[in-house]
């Protein structure tokens, strides 16, 4: 008969505590401490002759391991490997050098942030890579692993149901724990998303009490959680309305719904790479079900920070000029909605590929043909709706050099080029209806006294094509820049007071010395 281990948790049903031998499961725990309670009642709560190995990394098992004398198995393994990334990947053959695993249970207890610097490929390969070892050696491997920002990870995890048979955190909340189980399969069948409130007394891990007796409730979708600055000083508008002082005390209490509206304020451009996270944690681990609403205080958003917002599971951005009563009709509108698009599971593809080029001004011909080459083979950006290119000719008696020295983009991501006498011009995310407008702020001139005419291209396939024939020109065909003349820099009379820089008067003489003279 195979064996089944479980987890330390005492009150904890089967469903989500059974580890039958043959599977990978895997906790993540918010600090160290937490994760050696868990292994030592892990232990303690195993049958005497069960057959239990720990290894430790970057820990001396036996200062840390704590048998208990009255439960668990007669006799445990201990081990202790480096905390080096090479050592996971050895783990399988280092056990087998020592013990026979067939029907134990293995438990590895990762140090803190163990994982922060291996590559989700890496990882991916080690769990198909471990999860086949414990599948022949008809074993159980229980992976916890401490950190303090588990967030990502987790994320990436939950796509790896293939190698993993549960995946489950515990987090600190202060005077309690919250245990969020993405999923746990075994003999008893599947169960998921489920979050329990756990008490660690005197070092023993506890179902909170009503836990054991409450049903947990699933029915959260007339819930809505909402900044306070949402409802422009209105009070909480109903029963169902919760409102919180700031994003981040919202956002922990998001982590416990399953399908309620959360209303994110954004008054800030800061804000939009945090709000971005937490947006992309939400939709990873809390589902398709939640709606998740950005309301723009102040204008702040661009339409490339709007993109990133969506991209990371936002169900809807309102804009700034929205009034209160269209804002509460929008939130209405998307009541029973589930939200069908893909979101990356990993966040920085998004923040690297929806943010703009992290270039601006003038580039050399091959370096802007293949700046916008890579906007076009972007997939994560809307079709049709990355930029527009535009190529100016300049008019007789301007050479194209000169017309350079004109052109001033302010954003990032506005690129330009020259050669074959013509300026071209990308401008990322610019709509072509708002060209012109776009031209009038790059050129202190109009552009029709500088250019005698100009070619678009605004579609995608049509910038691609173009790419293609610019970069046929030779690179003696490509111009460059005129040559600074003058590196003159005009000396400012003033010094710095320690807190501001102040001008220093000068004295002007009026009158020649003889004439002052003479007049006395």
């Amino acid at each position: 008969m195979d064996s089944i281990f479980s987890i330390g948790i005492q009150s904890l049903w089967d469903e989500l505590r059974h580890m039958p031998v043959g599977g990978v499961w895997w906790i993540n725990t918010d600090r160290n401490e937490d994760a050696l309670s868990l292994v030592n009642q892990t232990i303690a709560a195993q049958d005497q002759d069960a057959r239990v190995a720990v290894v430790t990394m970057g820990e001396e098992p036996k200062k840390t391991i704590k048998l208990d004398s009255q439960h668990g198995p007669k006799k445990v393994r201990l081990f202790s490997m480096p905390n080096e990334a090479n050592s996971l990947y050895f783990l399988p053959r280092d056990i087998q050098c020592s013990i026979d695993p067939d029907h134990y249970l293995v438990m590895l207890k990762c140090a803190t942030n163990t994982w922060q610097n291996i590559s989700a490929e890496n990882l991916r390969r080690w769990l198909e890579k471990i999860n086949k070892w414990a599948r022949n050696q008809n074993c159980t491997l229980l992976v916890i692993n401490p950190g303090n920002n588990n967030d990502k990870q987790f994320s990436f995890l939950m796509g790896e149901y293939r190698s993993l048979f549960g995946l489950a955190s515990i987090r600190y909340e202060t005077d309690s724990y919250l245990y969020d189980i993405a999923f746990w399969c075994n003999e008893k069948g599947v169960s998921a998303r489920q979050q329990l409130d756990l008490k660690n007394i005197e070092g023993e891990w506890h179902l909170a009490q009503q836990e054991e007796t409450v049903v947990q409730p699933r029915s959260d979708e007339k819930r809505i959680l909402s900044q306070i600055d949402v409802l422009e000083g209105a009070p909480a508008l109903s029963e169902y309305w919760s409102l919180y002082e700031t994003n981040e005390a919202m956002f922990n209490e998001a982590r416990t719904t399953q399908a309620a509206t959360i209303v994110f304020s954004l008054t800030q451009n800061n804000q939009i790479e945090t709000l971005a996270k937490q947006i992309h944690t939400l939709r990873r681990q809390r589902g398709s079900a939640l709606k998740i609403v950005v309301r723009e205080n102040h204008t702040s958003l661009r339409a490339t920070d709007e993109r990133l917002l969506l991209g990371c599971g936002a169900s809807m951005v309102i804009p700034w000029n929205a009034p209160l009563s269209r804002c509460l009709t929008l939130i209405e509108s998307i009541q029973g909605q589930q939200f069908n698009r893909h979101v990356p599971e990993d966040i920085t593809t998004l923040l690297s590929m929806t943010q703009p080029m992290k270039l601006r001004g003038y580039q050399k011909w091959d370096t802007f043909c293949d700046a916008v080459s890579n906007m076009m083979n972007n997939t994560l950006l809307p079709a049709d709706g990355k930029g527009v290119m535009v190529a100016l000719r300049p008019v007789p008696g301007i050479r194209v050099e000169q017309a350079l020295t004109l052109c001033r983009p302010n954003r990032t991501g506005d690129i330009m080029t020259i050669g074959d006498n013509r300026l071209v011009l990308f401008l990322s995310f610019c709509r072509v209806n708002d060209l012109d407008t776009a031209l009038n702020h790059i050129f202190p001139l109009p552009t029709g006294d500088i250019f005698s005419n100009r070619m678009i291209w605004f579609e995608d396939n049509l910038i691609s094509a173009e790419l293609l024939q610019m970069r046929t020109l030779t690179p003696d065909q490509w111009v460059k820049p005129l040559p600074i003349t003058s590196d003159f820099k005009p000396i400012l009379n003033a010094q710095h007071d320690g807190h501001v820089w102040r001008r220093i008067p000068e004295p002007l003489r009026l009158l020649p010395e003889s004439e002052e003279s003479a007049s006395s």
